[in-house]
């Protein structure tokens, strides 16, 4: 896949490492929970282990389907997370006898709706950066805020693709026919990660005509679609200059498939070089572009690291957001785990 690009142009060395004590992910519900009805949530802390894992362990313990337990999101491995889950109330004397060493329940609480994929609002990070001097933590504050202002480009990060760096090639052979797989699972991950380069390579390609042509900021382009906070979908006949600066709707790029909204005019003659009409998995639209917010810095002088803490929206990569900070690309290798007996970092 081909290297991404980003709106603003910056050099800042920095380490970052995919570990429980330098990445905190902290999911952000959507609203309050009632505090009653006949579904238990529980906020939960892990700590080295995936969500899949997670929900086997709980369903092994309750004795019950992994399907019964609802979550909003995954979450990574290497890092220490918290996050919702969701499971019938009946449960709740059961749970409070559950003990696991990389698993804690925060709290327990009822709520009349079960917590579904895609039910949360974003993610909280916290994450600290490395081999950071005073004058970089201020270039790195700096170029973050201004990111905020002007968005990031919401690429899929390297987490999507997997570790084989073969994937995409399987997943184009496996969609002309040239390759079986029986596993849903496995044939789905493909898909997604076909659809997610294609999208990667089609915002590169706006980035680099927007740097180009428009001073760095997104260029809109006629027959573009956006999509409105309600996340409905449009394509106005003129473009929508001041409700996208005031970021009322944000322009989207094809997650291609079918029974999909694509684009028209001139935003179609880039989009089509990244779609495959004939591809039987439903389409999608996914903003071009996020905005991250409610940004701190903390500066550690003696240890020379940053801690920047951010929110994101859902669906969106913290590893984005430091590539664009950083000015360049970072692979799973990069970001190696290293545990807690093995801080020797080396830059």
């Amino acid at each position: 896949m081909k290297n991404r690009e980003y709106l603003i142009e910056s050099e800042i060395d920095f380490k970052f490492l995919q570990n429980p004590t330098d990445f905190v992910v902290n999911e952000v519900p959507v609203g309050e929970f009632k505090g009653k009805g006949n579904f238990l949530i529980l906020h939960v802390k892990k700590v080295e282990m995936t969500t899949w894992d997670m929900v086997a362990i709980f369903a092994q313990f309750l004795n019950i389907p992994a399907q019964k337990i609802g979550y909003a999101g995954l979450k990574d491995k290497h890092a220490t997370t918290t996050q919702y889950l969701s499971l019938d109330a009946r449960h709740e004397k059961t749970l409070k006898k559950f003990k696991h060493s990389q698993i804690k329940i925060l709290k327990m609480i009822k709520h009349d709706k079960s917590i579904r994929m895609g039910d949360l609002k974003g993610n909280r990070f916290s994450i600290n950066l490395h081999f950071v001097d005073n004058i970089e933590a201020g270039r790195i504050e700096k170029v973050a805020r201004k990111i905020a202002k002007v968005g990031l480009p919401n690429y899929f990060g390297y987490q999507r693709f997997g570790r084989d760096g073969d994937s995409i090639k399987q997943a184009k052979e496996m969609i002309k026919g040239d390759l079986f797989i029986n596993d849903n699972k496995v044939k789905n991950f493909l898909i997604s990660i076909y659809q997610s380069t294609f999208f990667n390579e089609w915002l590169r390609e706006r980035v680099m005509q927007s740097r180009k042509l428009n001073e760095g900021k997104f260029q809109l382009l006629d027959g573009d679609v956006y999509m409105a906070k309600d996340r409905k979908l449009s394509t106005p006949k003129i473009v929508p200059t001041r409700e996208f600066e005031n970021k009322k709707l944000i322009p989207t790029g094809l997650l291609c498939g079918r029974d999909v909204f694509r684009s028209r005019d001139e935003a179609r003659k880039i989009e089509e070089k990244y779609d495959d009409e004939f591809l039987q998995e439903k389409g999608h639209r996914r903003e071009a572009l996020v905005f991250p917010y409610d940004i701190e810095c903390s500066y550690d002088k003696k240890q020379t690291f940053l801690n920047i803490k951010f929110t994101l929206p859902k669906g969106s990569y913290a590893t984005v957001f430091l590539e664009s900070i950083a000015g360049r690309n970072y692979s799973a290798k990069d970001v190696k785990y290293l545990s807690k007996k093995n801080t020797n970092y080396q830059r």
